[in-house]
């Protein structure tokens, strides 16, 4: 394939779309109304730094509106660029309705990059940033809800809220215009671990699909299956560290941005953390070989890669290197379309980003909930479940004659806390999405590859959903 010919991000989504539009019966303008970004907001204004005064680029794309608020997160990255906001947005729309979470698709991004401002500086901006957003009415609980992205976590989203706060007195929903908080700021236990979390489930229910793992020679389970890590922020870890403690993987490269390691033996995810805290580098990590070059860690031999930093890592240069079984897109758009045709073509099994990464909007949809019922999840029922299987469990002991240690009966009566309650419903979401993407491909048996199905399945509920508004008969 010639070099111009790689698509970029924005293209790669599109002709990914235009794919699965082929498996529907829908009216043309239908699918147009679905594919096209309904609101585009780009934005210039002035910040003071230092001494001086600079102009910040931004944006705000609000891809569809078939479903109010639309919902995504705000990237800060010196990268971003309006296609690449437009693409991450029409994105949140598809993974939105894959996982039936009730927002439309958005997301924004701010032209920085985050190393070069003091946390000061980066404060001024995300207020400004928010106070753009409230001008044009971007922003709200039932309008447009913000979460963090590439470059930006909790403490942006508290000035967020702060912001919007000030600048809404008197909504008592204030605290539903943005998700990703902290949790003493109306925020919820697991939101940080969600997306990572997410990306295991759908990773272990992929092993543990027979008919996919047959065509690759794979057993069923994740005890024992190798794995390599692109990228350790939020995402990466938490699928490191999770995929270690409770699916038994071994990890055995990990690649950032200073570099990569391997080590055929495994690679502990928090001792490698603190290594790096340590000495501000994941390299010369005890019992692991310094890589060459960080891209080597996407041609590492293994079951799984999973590419967990941003788009376009696998292209057409060096996708003939990949050597994984399964491409596990934690990040948004990590493979070109023309990188997956290859890999499909070579019977690989790339679980798409549309599916695999929306553990994050599914538990921000969680905390959406909360911050509206001004209410955490469990207060009311904890302690009554609580009761009511201690008095189960003693009940047997008393019909039995047998008794149980206080630390099994502790377990067996405990009460669900919020953060059970959030693992719970992630888990549920994910496991019942996956099967949802595989009854597509049962029925269309023209279609091959999970992420053709994840499409089709997300067109046909959005459709739906135009067509009871009354705007297609």
């Amino acid at each position: 394939m010639a070099k111009n010919s790689e698509p970029n991000f924005y293209e790669s989504v599109q002709r990914n779309f235009d794919k699965a539009a082929r498996h529907t019966n829908l009216p043309e303008g239908l699918l147009e109304q679905i594919k096209v970004c309904n609101a585009v907001y780009y934005m210039q204004f002035p910040v003071k730094v230092g001494n001086h005064y600079q102009v910040i680029e931004a944006f705000r794309v609000q891809h569809s509106h078939h479903r109010h608020p639309t919902k995504g997160g705000i990237r800060f990255s010196q990268k971003v660029s309006q296609e690449e906001v437009m693409a991450l947005a029409a994105l949140m729309t598809y993974k939105c309705a894959i996982v039936d979470v009730p927002f439309g698709g958005a997301k924004g991004g701010v032209k920085i990059s985050p190393r070069d401002y003091t946390p000061g500086q980066l404060e001024r901006i995300t207020r400004r940033y928010t106070t753009e957003l409230v001008r044009k009415n971007f922003i709200g609980p039932a309008i447009d809800v913000p979460a963090p992205d590439y470059g930006t976590g909790a403490r942006e989203m508290a000035w967020i809220l702060d912001t919007y706060s000030a600048l809404k007195g008197g909504d008592i929903d204030a605290s539903a215009c943005v998700t990703g908080k902290p949790v003493t700021q109306n925020g919820i236990r697991g939101r940080e671990e969600a997306t990572g979390r997410g990306v295991f489930y759908g990773i272990r229910e992929v092993l543990n699909d027979k008919g996919l793992l047959k065509r690759m020679g794979l057993e069923p389970g994740t005890e024992g299956k190798t794995m390599a890590i692109q990228g350790l922020g939020n995402v990466g870890y938490y699928t490191g560290k999770i995929s270690q403690e409770e699916g038994g993987f071994k990890i055995i490269s990990v690649a950032e941005y200073e570099g990569a390691i391997y080590c055929k033996n495994g690679i502990d995810i928090d001792a490698l953390v603190a290594h790096r805290k340590k000495t501000g580098s994941i390299l010369d990590f005890p019992g692991a070989v310094n890589m060459e070059q960080r891209k080597q860690t996407l041609e590492v031999a293994c079951d799984v890669l999973v590419p967990a930093a941003l788009e376009n890592q696998i292209r057409d240069d060096n996708v003939k290197k990949v050597k994984a079984k399964i491409i596990a897109e934690a990040a948004n758009g990590p493979v070109t379309a023309s990188a997956a045709e290859y890999l499909l073509k070579k019977g690989c099994v790339i679980i798409p980003d549309m599916y695999l990464n929306a553990g994050g909007v599914t538990v921000s949809y969680f905390e959406w909930l909360k911050n509206l019922s001004h209410m955490r999840f469990g207060r009311m029922e904890k302690r009554f479940d609580q009761n009511r299987y201690l008095n189960l469990v003693n009940l047997i002991e008393r019909e039995t004659g047998r008794s149980i240690s206080d630390k099994e009966k502790s377990f067996i009566t405990k009460g669900a806390d919020e953060i059970d309650l959030v693992r719970s419903g992630l888990e549920e979401t994910m496991v019942t999405a996956y099967h949802q993407i595989r009854e597509v491909m049962k029925r269309k048996q023209k279609i091959e590859d999970l992420r053709t199905a994840a499409f089709v399945n997300a067109l046909g509920k959005i459709s739906s959903d135009y067509i009871n508004m009354g705007v297609f008969p």
